[in-house]
Order: structure tokens, then sequence, then C-alpha cells
């Protein structure tokens, strides 16, 4: 069997194969935690946790959820954003060979009944500023435990008396509306219980996490991931980039989405490395954060880096503590990157995931030689091709445009309640991802386009990512988007969203005369608007679908 040739492109520390520990994923954490239990695990707004504080932690809530009921193989959600309560109840639900389920806080409440429903979910653990969203839902659903926190819980002092009087006063945000019954908990009444946590036998092919699918694409589905998987996707990420304890990550990817649990919470603590949390995204936050917690790797989506390269802040921060700065979970305009790389003097080293593999499984190489605008190479035990579009049969050449499938020990066991449609994503132990891609003669692949995303105009085929590709090369754009549209002789029509960069101005026409120099007559928008802001999902990738829908829903009310 020949070599594959993305095997000659690893740095020369990273092993083509790797040995998996053959365990739970909290079993793993813990051994890693009790080897620096005095490190700082956490940090957030000021507030730190050692890891010994926090598997104390961890262990203490796992007895109180125990003790009201929680058992192994239950569906505990999940429904916060990044703070130190999201760290502990997913490893206090992990402990007890439960299933974690990340859940979208910005979820409203026909989401939340859908994917309770659809999962059988036991228990949650929200916000208190969700309650009031939490207990409409449960005037439907049947949850067996409900536990409530602030995040003045884990704030330093001042802060923690500060925050509870400014969030009183702002008008903007809910009130907690927190019922008192038998079935309601306080996250702290729950630790104050110091229940005995059970011993229990935990099956590494078990379901550790239930992450639905962010409905870029569609209907949100069930993406089933077992201890297995995480692991193996944890350790690969530490032998691409020889992760180790006294690495620190800046973690501002939403922790219950694959690409912020995987990368910003699982690897570095597992490996003892400290995280230090942002429960959103601020790029003059960000930056500061940076400048002062000295992370050594950050991991973003595109949209952030337009934000960070945009932000006044960045001329006044130091970023050199960074060795690694990770980018994916969509292509990277490279006038972005140029532009970040030279304001920072950082690199962005662009990779690829999808939450059905975990997240990551491909990156460029750290040390060696790059290959910006593709996604790099496969990690480890990670194999790759290109196959046809039409029958995901047949492997395309080098240099030809198809699908993207993969395999390897980080694949998901499969949907939610959906054996047909798990079928015709996993084929032969072959996960079929919906991504268009082109792999070169080194094992490099540049992704085109999503499948469902393709146009076709006038016979042509058409990928809106390589429209995208232009609009930003147009010094007043700072975001744009391109989609296909029905037309009635051509097939379809492109019409782009741009928002424009602060300070400048450019009108539809210009854009779109910008386009005829530098695009196909086919490719050329036919509509341009300038908005104020894009539609983006809760880890700031762009929400395609969600335009079009926005574009039929207005055809449809001029019929």
């Amino acid at each position: 069997m020949a070599e594959f040739p993305w095997l000659r492109r690893y740095d020369p520390e990273v092993p083509r194969h790797l040995d998996y520990p053959s365990t739970d994923l909290y079993s793993l954490m813990a051994q890693s935690a009790a080897k620096v239990p005095r490190k700082i695990a956490l940090s957030f707004l000021g507030k730190e946790l050692t890891f010994r504080q926090l598997f104390s932690l961890a262990e203490e809530l796992a007895g109180g959820l125990a003790a009201r009921g929680v058992e192994p193989g239950h569906r505990v959600a999940l429904l916060m954003p990044n703070c130190p309560q999201f760290v502990i109840s997913y490893l206090a639900v992990l402990r007890l060979g439960a299933t974690a389920m990340l859940m979208n806080p910005l979820n409203v409440e026909r989401e939340l009944i859908f994917k309770f429903q659809d999962s059988g979910a036991k228990a949650v653990i929200a916000l208190d500023l969700l309650s009031q969203r939490v207990s409409n839902v449960r005037k439907q659903i049947d949850l067996d435990l409900v536990v409530y926190t602030g995040l003045q819980d884990f704030l330093p002092f001042p802060k923690n008396l500060l925050y509870p009087i400014k969030r009183a006063l702002d008008k903007s945000l809910p009130k907690p509306l927190i019922g008192r019954d038998k079935a309601t908990w306080s996250f702290k009444g729950l630790l104050a219980l110091k229940a005995q946590a059970p011993q229990v036998q935990i099956d590494p092919e078990s379901m550790a996490a239930l992450i639905y699918s962010g409905g870029t694409t569609g209907i949100s589905k069930g993406i089933m991931l077992s201890h297995r998987a995480l692991i193996a996707n944890l350790t690969q990420a530490h032998a691409w980039v020889n992760m180790d304890q006294d690495d620190s990550l800046l973690a501002v990817l939403p922790l219950f989405h694959g690409f912020g649990m995987s990368v910003c919470m699982n690897a570095p603590l597992a490996q003892g490395g400290t995280v230090t949390l942002l429960p959103r995204f601020e790029a003059g936050e960000v930056l500061k954060t940076i400048d002062k917690a000295r992370p050594s790797i950050f991991a973003g989506v595109p949209t952030m880096f337009i934000a960070l390269k945009e932000s006044p802040e960045i001329d006044k921060c130091d970023l050199k503590s960074l060795r690694g700065i990770f980018v994916g979970a969509a292509p990277l305009p490279q006038a972005v990157q140029q532009e970040f790389e030279k304001r920072t003097g950082a690199q962005l080293i662009e990779g690829y995931g999808l939450t059905e593999a975990v997240t990551a499984i491909s990156c460029n190489p750290l040390r060696g030689p790059k290959k910006p605008g593709t996604i790099g190479i496969p990690f480890p035990d990670v194999e790759w091709r290109i196959m046809d579009l039409d029958t995901g049969t047949k492997e395309m050449p080098t240099g030809e445009a198809g699908e993207i499938v993969l395999r390897g020990p980080d694949l998901m066991t499969g949907y939610l309640n959906q054996p047909e449609l798990t079928a015709r994503t996993i084929r032969d132990g072959w996960l079929f991802t919906g991504d268009i891609g082109v792999m070169d003669a080194d094992g490099f692949i540049t992704i085109v386009d999503r499948k469902k995303d393709l146009v076709i105009v006038s016979g042509f085929n058409v990928f809106p990512s390589e429209i995208d590709e232009v609009l930003h090369q147009h010094p007043a754009v700072a975001e744009a988007v391109a989609v296909g549209l029905p037309h009635p002789t051509k097939g379809e029509f492109i019409k782009a969203f741009v928002v424009l960069k602060k300070g400048q101005s450019a009108t539809p026409e210009e854009i779109k005369a910008f386009c005829k120099e530098n695009l196909s007559a086919y490719m050329v928008p036919r509509e341009v608007e300038i908005r104020a802001e894009l539609p983006k999902s809760m880890i700031g990738k762009v929400l395609r679908r969600s335009l079009r829908e926005e574009e039929e829903a207005k055809w449809a009310t001029q019929e």
C-alpha cells in the first residue's frame, strides 16, 4: 500500500500513529489533574480555580446530581455561556457516566423543546437569566431536575457582589424567575449537600456528549460522541502542537460547540494546561485578555479575526505570548489573514473539522511549510479522500473537486434517533462531510464550498466561497457572503451581502464593478446589498442559509 502523501509533510515531532488511552474522559482528566493539583486550571474574570479545586467541585456536584436522581446514561443539558460552572457541570456529568448535552443558551423555547424531547433529557443545569425560558419549556416537557446558577457564583470579590446589582439595574436583561419546587435546585445548593458520588464503570464506547448541529444546513441533528472519540481528538491535538501542562489557552469560542469543547476545554485540561474563560466575544476584551493573561494558544473563527484586526485595541496590546493561533469553522479570506498577520506579527494556521468528527481533524503544520488558503493535512490516524459529487463511489484525481470523505477514531457514533441519515452519512466507515474540496499532490485540501451551497448559473457550477474571496479583497469591505437564489431563466443567480469597514464607503454598483474586473461574467453578483451586519451562528459562522431564506420570504410576500 502506497504511503499517504500528507505523511511526508508532517512536522518531525508529530507521530504518524498514536496510542489512545482506553478509558473514559473523566478518568483521563482526573489523572492529569492529580499530577498538577496546585496549578491553575481555570481563570474567569479574575477568579481562579486550581485543578484540585476544580475536580473537588466536580465530585461534589456529581454527588448532588446523583442524590437527585441522575444516573449513568441520563442526558443532562448544560445551558450556560463560558463560565466555571459549565466546566464543573460537564465534568460532573461525565463522572456519573451520564451524557452532557451541550446546548446553545440562545436557543428559543421551540428549539429547547425539540431537543429535550428528541434526547429524552432528564435534567438541565442553566444560567439563572434563562429561568423564564426554562420555566416555559417545563410546562410542556417533564424534567426530573432543574439546577440554576448565576455568574456571580464564581466571580471574585467584589465582582460577586456588584454583578447582581448591575444586573438588576440593567433593564435589557431578563430577571431570574426561579420557582420553588422539589425538582428545582441552586448550583450551590447541590454542592452543599456534600453527597458522595457513586462509583461507576464507564464504557469508553458509551456516549459522553450530545451536541445538536447548529442548523446552518437545515434541521438540527443530535450528534452522538463517545468517550473514545473525544479522547482520540484531544490526543491528536496534543500531538499536533506538542501541547503540555505549560500551555495555557484562551477560550472565547463557546464550550457548547464542538470546536470550543474539544480544543479549548478537553485538550488543555487533559494535559494539565490552564484555560482562561471569556463568556462572550468582544474584540477589545479578547485583545486585552491576551495581553494580560499571556495565553500560548488561541483558537477562533474568521469573523473573530476580522473583528480583531479592526479593533483599535490591537495596537495597544502585546500578543507575543501566542505560539499557536488556529482558525477553523469556515474558510478564512486570505486578505484577512494577511492583514491580521501584518498587524500582529502572529501566524494564523488554518484547519478543518466538523462536529460529526468531534471537531478539528486537520491543520496546517505548526512548524513546517504551510499552504495558506488550505485546511492543511489530516491529523495522525485520520485519512481523507475526494469522491465524486453524484454517487460518492468514485475517487477524484488530484486537483479535481469532489466531496471530502474521511475516517478515523474521532467519528461520531451517529445521529440520535436518525438511523437512515446516519447510514447515508457514514458509509463503510467513511464520513461523508458535505464539503467540497480539492486535494493537491501533497495531500493538502482546499475547501471549495458546501455541497448544499453549490449554485448553478446558466449551466455553470459556481462556488459562492470564490465570490466571497474576491469581495473581501475590495478595500472597503469588512465582511461579505454570496448566496444563490432562484432565477426564472438562468436556474439561479448570485446575490452578495456586504458589510463595509468603519469609515469606508462603497455603492453596490462600485462593488459589482470590482467583481466584474476579478470574476468570470457568470460569477458576478447580479445584486449587492449593503448591510450593517450579517446573521451569524454562536461561534461566528455566517449563516448563508438564513440570508437565502430571508430573500425567499420577501418574494413570498410580494406574490
